[in-house]
């Protein structure tokens, strides 16, 4: 069974017109940064710091937005090396600017663990064959990596909250706004096909659960996607590919949700049965 693709409905919106005017997004090679805050306002927050090396396009971006103001915080919707990149640099640049991931994550930040390694028999095309050669050690970030708030709250994002959406990674979570929807990702669902250069190159819309190469647990993946289902977002910006809005989002989740054994989990692999995968105390 194929993905859910409405690609091809007629879309003369930019893609960052698919977001509410306060947040937007920034693609950093293969994968995405959001920016929350309203332009000009001095208060900010960056989700994910992207691939290594982007640190500079990251902070143009920013100041073009919001000026010299630097961000309130840095939230993690986890440790993969293509959403910490920059995260050293930047915390170089801002040297009291906290980083918050959700507690389970932390090991993963703190040189305590690494994520299990990737998986190239999954998924096809050229990026899942290139798994063994990203990065799946931990980074140490050291004191300034904080848990998040237990009672669900985002630290300078008074209307938001943070879901626990693990499956991807053990502490995973996405972000959320009641008020209009809006709904910040990661990689718990993705909006191209990541395991292959041509989609990510193409940045062809297309709902899909977590990248196959780096998901170790699959059960909890498809619970994380029943969970973001259920909110019935109004506007989605994923880890990967292009954000989403309407009913192009709605259905395409609720196809990947009910759908998710056949067109999420790969036919086998190194982690398709396996139990669920703690770091090391």
């Amino acid at each position: 069974m194929q993905p859910y693709s409405n690609s091809g409905s007629p879309d003369a919106s930019r893609p960052e017109d698919r977001l509410p005017g306060d947040v937007t997004y920034l693609r950093t090679m293969i994968v995405n940064v959001v920016m929350i805050g309203a332009p000009g306002s001095g208060e900010w927050v960056l989700v994910d710091t992207g691939m290594p090396g982007s640190s500079s396009k990251i902070v143009k971006a920013a100041r073009e937005r919001f000026g010299t103001d630097k961000p309130k915080a840095i939230l993690l919707t986890h440790g993969h090396f293509d959403h910490t990149g920059s995260v050293k640099d930047l915390m170089e640049l801002f040297p009291d600017v906290p980083v918050y991931a959700h507690e389970l994550e932390l090991p993963f930040l703190t040189g305590r663990a690494d994520y299990p390694p990737g998986d190239p028999t999954v998924g096809g095309g050229l990026m899942a064959a290139s798994a063994p050669l990203f990065p799946n050690k931990g980074i140490d970030l050291g004191g300034r990596a904080q848990p998040l708030p237990a009672d669900g709250s985002v630290p300078y994002l008074p209307d938001w909250h943070w879901l626990h959406t693990p499956g991807h990674s053990e502490g995973h979570v996405s972000f959320f706004r009641n008020l209009d929807g809006t709904l910040v990702a990661g990689d718990a669902f993705i909006t191209v096909k990541q395991e292959s250069a041509l989609a990510v190159l193409t940045q062809r819309r297309e709902i899909h659960g977590p990248p196959t190469y780096f998901t170790p647990n699959w059960e909890a993946a498809r619970t994380s996607v029943a969970r973001l289902v259920a909110l019935r977002p109004a506007a989605a910006v994923t880890g990967h590919g292009e954000p989403m809005a309407g009913d192009e989002l709605v259905q395409g989740l609720e196809h990947l949700s009910s759908h998710f054994d056949e067109v999420a989990v790969p036919a086998s692999g190194r982690y398709v049965d396996s139990a669920r995968i703690k770091p090391e105390p």
